[in-house]
């Protein structure tokens, strides 16, 4: 099996300090700072970087799995809310809000609701996020 590498490089201290994620196939990099994690300034963060992994790897399962099943999905959209704060134990990801949408064609909503709920637990993203809380939407689109 593959195995697939990023990259972090962090200079200076915490509230004054910038970085730089990259991943290793050169198709994304971006700078992050305390205030990217936990305020408003433009870049990114760990936590947006895991919602998009969760996202993109839900929506490929979810395409794979409706395919097997005999029903092709025309498209999918899934959105992750990740939910980064500070509790009783310090900072944490307190649980991903994950929504998709998907356009298949002569599929009622029950058999998609199982499917989606299916893959939710078994795609591997999700797997490796088990310890978090992943609140599943999951909606047909005619």
């Amino acid at each position: 099996m593959a195995k697939r590498n990023a990259k972090a490089n962090w200079q200076g201290g915490l509230t004054d300090g910038k970085g730089k994620m990259s991943l290793g196939s050169g198709a994304f990099e971006g700078s992050f700072s305390f205030n990217t994690r936990m305020g408003d300034e433009p870049g990114t963060n760990p936590e947006e970087l895991i919602g998009a992994a969760l996202a993109g790897c839900y929506t490929m399962a979810l395409s794979a799995t409706l395919e097997k099943e005999g029903h092709k999905a025309k498209e999918i959209n899934t959105d992750a809310k990740v939910d980064f704060g500070k509790d009783d134990a310090g900072f944490a990801i307190k649980f991903i809000d994950l929504e998709t949408r998907a356009e298949v064609e002569g599929l009622e909503d029950e058999e998609f609701q199982k499917i989606a709920a299916k893959v939710k637990e078994t795609c591997p993203v999700s797997k490796a996020l088990a310890a978090t809380q992943i609140n599943l939407t999951a909606s047909l689109v005619k």
